[in-house]
């Protein structure tokens, strides 16, 4: 084993932690390490991300519900339009997608490329999110009124449609919008989003089950390694202050997000 695999190993643990931690972001990391630190194929890395981080979040919401912070009528309301729109893209939609996308200059721009700079993007407005961190840095702020659920079930078909493409839970965006359209505390909106994120990931995977050769010894061996990483993460969630936090993670997925554009598409076109 050399020393990039062992990175992404205790990469794995990372996931897990910040899933722990902040509710979401840890799926952001888990294509990143696929690809650049044990050299997965982007499109299996996706499929292989909705896996690891569907385990790990439903592992997290199981222990929110014991302590009855999952709201489940949001829950479902989010969950169905999502796990529809995320099964049909990873079914129908992915396997679709031409190897060759395009020719720019002379240069054959392929699926796996565009795969990545698509999740560069999701990174660099996934970090923005965490590092402005509106509308739920305040417990309860939004706790009052009627939730809006044409919005939700919306907010849920377009993560469900982005976590099918990517592989990514979609947890930045699950958060902000349970406290400002369902009207969560903040600490029921993290717990939520694990189930929510544990449904749209594991329903994805299904659609792969079918159409990608799994490496199932190497996929369980890193998702328990991820779980365990919740479990510290929970731990360690209780004695530091979750606003700073996310704006530090948010400032390292920005700078992965700049660098894969780089990588993928600076190099990719002979620029520095």
């Amino acid at each position: 084993m050399d020393f990039l695999q062992i990175l992404g190993y205790v990469g794995a643990l990372m996931i897990g932690i910040t899933l722990g931690l902040i509710g979401g972001g840890g799926s952001i990391l888990t294509v990143p390490i696929f690809v650049y630190l044990l050299s997965i194929n982007p499109v299996v890395a996706t499929g292989y991300s909705l896996f690891v981080v569907g385990i790990t979040s439903l592992v997290g919401a199981l222990q929110n519900i014991r302590k009855g912070l999952v709201d489940f009528k949001t829950a479902i309301v989010f969950a169905i339009p999502a796990f529809i729109a995320v099964y049909i893209n990873r079914r129908y939609v992915v396997p679709l997608i031409p190897e060759t996308l395009f020719s720019l200059k002379g240069i054959m721009v392929t699926k796996e490329i565009g795969v990545m700079v698509f999740f560069a993007l999701l990174m660099l407005a996934a970090s923005i999110s965490m590092i402005r961190g509106r509308g739920v840095t305040i417990d309860n702020q939004m706790a009052n009124g009627h939730s809006n659920i044409p919005l939700i079930v919306g907010e849920g078909f377009l993560i469900g449609a982005i976590t099918g493409l990517v592989g990514a839970g979609g947890g930045f965006l699950i958060i902000p919008a349970l406290v400002l359209l369902a009207k969560l505390p903040m600490k029921n909106a993290v717990a939520t989003s694990l189930l929510i994120i544990a449904i749209n990931s594991l329903i994805g995977f299904i659609g792969d089950i079918e159409t990608m050769n799994i490496d199932w010894p190497f996929l369980l061996g890193f998702s328990t390694l991820s779980i365990s990483g919740i479990f510290m993460g929970m731990w360690i969630g209780k004695s530091i202050d979750g606003t700073k936090l996310k704006k530090g993670f948010g400032w390292f997925v920005l700078v992965m997000g700049v660098y894969i554009i780089y990588k993928e598409f600076f190099i990719l076109f002979g620029i520095g």
